[in-house]
């Protein structure tokens, strides 16, 4: 039985850590590192990590320069095959894990897998569903594939291969460990399971109105450097043109946004 290396980044996050941490230890399989990393959280986040640091695999409490380097510093003290990691506002859903490390086990040439998610507001109330996309390099690179972080695995030789997380990304570090992982090779493959709760709020990089134009800058950098240019008009329109086409491709999460409506720009007071 594989063990599954899952490391928590958590800053300033009280609210949501303690929910985050229990959905990790609840976990029904039985071979699960759990790693915790607070670069120096002042709002009573390190209490809520003591309470429970006995259950805890290892917890890391040091500076880092952000989410990406503490998260490289998390993985680099793993001993597991797979691994996965789980942002402190997020959840874990019941079995994920076991779920997860079934389907690596049964399918050797498999180097990601990315389940579904459930979209939750603060309060946990449910919102929608969410689809993860199938991998393409080309719609990756454009902005046009979305790999739901928290219900994605992946084995631990195709994080190294691809250089773990690059530190200077502070808005999508996740997307482009995915798209680095694309190119140098990695197989993806996608789980029509329910792996994670994914949770939207004001603060959260994804809930912030104010952060669209960063993620957008994001992805332009990611971009550039792929590419070895920036952007020109033609790359919009193509952008545009993938993202429309993933909507074809992924009906299911389409049908999802139109019903329910989308994750920018949603209401989160009732």
């Amino acid at each position: 039985m594989v063990r599954v290396s899952i490391v928590t980044i958590s800053f300033n996050q009280v609210e949501f850590l303690e929910r985050t941490i229990q959905s990790v230890l609840t976990q029904d399989y039985p071979n699960i590192e759990y790693i915790v990393v607070d670069p120096g959280s002042t709002d009573g986040s390190r209490d809520i990590i003591e309470r429970y640091r006995s259950r805890i695999s290892r917890v890391i409490l040091r500076p880092d320069s952000g989410a990406a380097d503490g998260l490289n510093g998390g993985f680099a003290e793993s001993m597991g095959e797979v691994l996965a990691f789980l942002n402190s506002d997020d959840l874990l859903l019941p079995g994920a894990v076991t779920s997860a490390a079934n389907f690596l086990d049964q399918h050797k040439d498999v180097d990601v897998v990315s389940g579904n998610c459930n979209l939750i507001g603060p309060d946990d109330r449910f919102l929608r569903r969410l689809y993860s996309d199938r991998m393409s390099l080309k719609r990756c690179i454009y902005g046009a594939v979305i790999v739901l972080q928290p219900s994605t695995f992946f084995r631990r030789k195709i994080f190294e291969r691809a250089g773990g997380f690059r530190t200077e990304n502070r808005v999508s570090w996740d997307g482009e460990l995915f798209l680095d992982m694309a190119l140098v090779g990695g197989k993806f493959a996608l789980a029509d399971e329910f792996w994670s709760a994914y949770r939207i709020h004001p603060q959260s990089i994804t809930g912030s109105k104010s952060n669209r134009f960063r993620i957008r800058q994001s992805l332009d950098k990611v971009f550039e450097r792929v590419m070895g240019r920036e952007p020109k008009n033609y790359d919009r329109l193509l952008a545009f043109g993938y993202r429309f086409l993933r909507h074809v491709l992924n009906p299911k999460d389409t049908w999802e946004r139109l019903c329910r409506g989308p994750v920018f720009g949603r209401s989160l007071d009732h």
